[in-house]
Formats: structure tokens, sequence, C-alpha cells
């Protein structure tokens, strides 16, 4: 099945853009991480066709926050759209800003909705992975997880009230939403260190 979303701009475009705009080498390996997050969710839940949209949507959904914090996600209507990328593009990047900015986009494909469950739930993740003698995913289990998520001191910037209303939006268990995420980022965990590694 041949994919009907069209991004309108190539990963290449589109990480020279990001670059262009993220010089921090944490926002890059967010930005990574949430593209390769967000490719591993359309396999999994039936989208593969439209598995390189999912994944530049995460890989830019933050493309305007490290210069124009003020103005996330309206920055980024400007400098995506001058870029030549699609109005749909557009309408998903910014939709997981939805009643944290100015942004007006709701999420409203079941793509926007994973992207704004999982953005902060990712952020969070890294930060326990930091934490592990491992220093990875690779073996963290979904009950280290759930602690770490309770602790509102750990890893404070991460909003569990936002990754709370994602989960309701998609309509699953929050421990669903978090064993997913783990998983995804437990599986791209490998193609994540090279991305980070050729692109900071």
């Amino acid at each position: 099945m041949m994919s009907t979303l069209s991004a309108g701009v190539g990963r290449e475009e589109a990480l020279k853009l990001l670059k262009e705009y993220n010089s921090e080498a944490f926002h890059v390996r967010h930005a990574l991480t949430v593209g390769a997050v967000m490719g591993w969710f359309a396999q999994d839940l039936g989208y593969g066709e439209d598995a390189e949209f999912w994944s530049l949507v995460g890989l830019m959904h933050d493309v305007d926050f490290e210069k124009w914090p003020e103005e996330h996600c309206v920055k980024a209507v400007e400098l995506l759209t001058q870029a030549g990328f699609t109005p749909e593009f557009v309408h998903a990047v910014t939709s997981h800003g939805w009643g944290m900015t100015g942004a007006a986009a709701q999420p409203e494909l079941e793509m926007e909705k994973v992207l704004f469950a999982c953005d902060e739930l990712t952020g969070l993740i890294g930060a326990a992975a930091l934490m592990r003698p491992s220093g990875s995913v690779s073996d963290m289990e979904l009950k280290s997880l759930k602690k770490k998520f309770k602790d509102r001191k750990f890893a404070a910037g991460c909003s569990r009230d936002t990754i709370i209303q994602g989960a309701e939006q998609l309509g699953w268990e929050l421990d669903t939403l978090l064993d997913k995420t783990l998983t995804a980022m437990r599986e791209k965990e490998a193609e994540i260190e090279a991305d980070v590694a050729a692109n900071t």
C-alpha cells in the first residue's frame, strides 16, 4: 500500500534545516530520538507505508524550540512552510504543542496523538537511562520506568500530565504507552546512537 501522506521534503533536507536552527547536542539528540520512536510506532500500529512521514514529523517537531521557545509551534509554521513542507506535515508537527503553546492545532490523526503522548516520555526515559549503570535503555524494565514516572522530582521538566493526557487521547492505559515507548527506544537505540554520532 502506497503512502497517502507527503512531507514535501526528504530526510536529508529536513536534517539540514533542523541543524540550522538547533546547535545544542541535547536538542538534536531529542529530535533524532523522537523521529526514530515515531517510525517504530508507525510500524507497530499498522501505518508502515507512512513510517517515513511519521519519523520526519518526530524529527522536526521541535525545530523552532531552541531559538524561539516563546513562539514554539508558532514559528515552526513559518520555518516549515518556507522550507517546502506540506500543510498536513506542518499541522502534524504543531499539534504536539496543543494546549501548551499558542499553537491552535489539535491532534486529530492517530500519528499526531502518538507524538503528543511520547514526546515528553522519550525525555523521561532518556533521563532514566542515564541513571543506570549501563547508561542504556537496553536493560530497563517497565517497573523501573513506572517508579521514575511517579517520582515527579525526577526529570521534573518532563510533564507527567501531558503524558497522561496523551495516553487518554489515544484511548490507551498509561502502562501501554509507557511500555510501547520504552520498547521503541530499546529497539531503536543503536540506530539513534549512530544518528547522534553522525549529526552532533
